[in-house]
């Protein structure tokens, strides 16, 4: 007899339920489904939590207003009293500007548009054809230049400055005679008889006991036009010769002569007019021929700032 084993059915035996290994994350590890480290956590961590300022790794706690105050009392102290300083010198000078810088006037003399620029280039060029030169007011006051031609402006005087400053450097650059010095002299020389004309009318005024409500402006913008015929000038001349500068500029002279002619007689004659003075009055004398010696000194000044920029 040979003892024999015979094994089990499969299906007698009892199923035994089947085992999965599921790995179990341990601190300071990753996941490892996940293919980034995730550090958000970490980050809170080490930005939420107060740290002394030696700590590596950390950023240093900010120190309070008062614990800065404590730190540097003469530096916060200087700080805040130059800030008030600032702050007091900048209402002064809001409250003040319009006395050393009238700019609600200044604002009147650029009110200007296109159509006013144009109209008034056209009766500096041609003074012979325009009748009407008085200024129209409205409840006392002038009206705005883009509203009436016959009003003053600084933006046409302005604007042919800077362009005849351009112009005189563009002359001087086709005679090899430009240098950013004798273009400062130029600039400056054409300030400086403006700057002289002005004072001289003004004491011419005060002279002759004029009232008038000719203003310092007023004269700056009618002084100025004069820029326009220089420019104009001057342009002919590069591209003519002399022959086309004595032409163009001898035009510009008569009608800047014209125009402030009959543009200043009424204000300089107006008060005399209201009063009824006759015209061979000997103060009244005065005042016209102050004005026509302001209106003969525009052509000599606009020769004398030009003639040397054409050869």
């Amino acid at each position: 007899w040979s003892p024999t084993w015979t094994a089990p059915a499969a299906s007698s035996l009892p199923s035994l339920p089947t085992l999965h290994l599921i790995p179990v994350s341990q601190p300071g590890m990753a996941d490892p489904h996940q293919l980034f480290d995730d550090t958000s956590a970490a980050q809170s961590r080490g930005y939420g939590a107060q740290r002394a300022p030696g700590d590596l790794g950390y950023p240093a706690a900010s120190a309070t207003p008062q614990a800065a105050f404590l730190a540097d009392p003469v530096s916060n102290m200087a700080m805040a009293y130059g800030s008030s300083l600032a702050a007091q010198g900048k209402e002064l000078v809001d409250k003040n500007i319009d006395r050393f810088i009238p700019v609600t006037k200044l604002k009147y003399y650029f009110a200007v548009d296109t159509m006013y620029v144009g109209r008034k280039l056209g009766l500096l060029f041609f003074p012979y054809l325009h009748q009407d030169w008085e200024v129209q007011y409205q409840q006392d006051t002038p009206v705005a230049p883009r509203f009436d031609v016959n009003a003053p402006d600084l933006y046409i005087p302005a604007m042919a400055f800077i362009t005849y400053v351009l112009v005189a450097g563009l002359a001087l650059g086709t005679q090899d005679r430009f240098s950013p010095d004798l273009l400062g002299l130029q600039a400056s020389s054409a300030l400086a008889w403006l700057t002289l004309e002005v004072l001289a009318i003004l004491l011419s005024l005060y002279l002759v006991t004029v009232n008038t409500d000719l203003t310092t402006i007023d004269l700056v913008a009618f002084l100025g036009y004069k820029y326009v015929g220089m420019i104009g000038g001057v342009l002919m001349g590069l591209l003519f010769g002399k022959i086309g500068y004595y032409l163009v500029l001898g035009w510009c002279c008569v009608s800047i002569f014209v125009f402030m002619i009959r543009t200043l007689r009424l204000k300089i004659l107006a008060e005399a007019a209201a009063e009824g003075v006759p015209v061979r009055e000997a103060r009244n004398q005065l005042r016209m021929y102050l004005t026509m010696a302001v209106a003969a000194a525009q052509p000599l000044l606009m020769y004398w700032l030009t003639f040397h920029l054409v050869r």
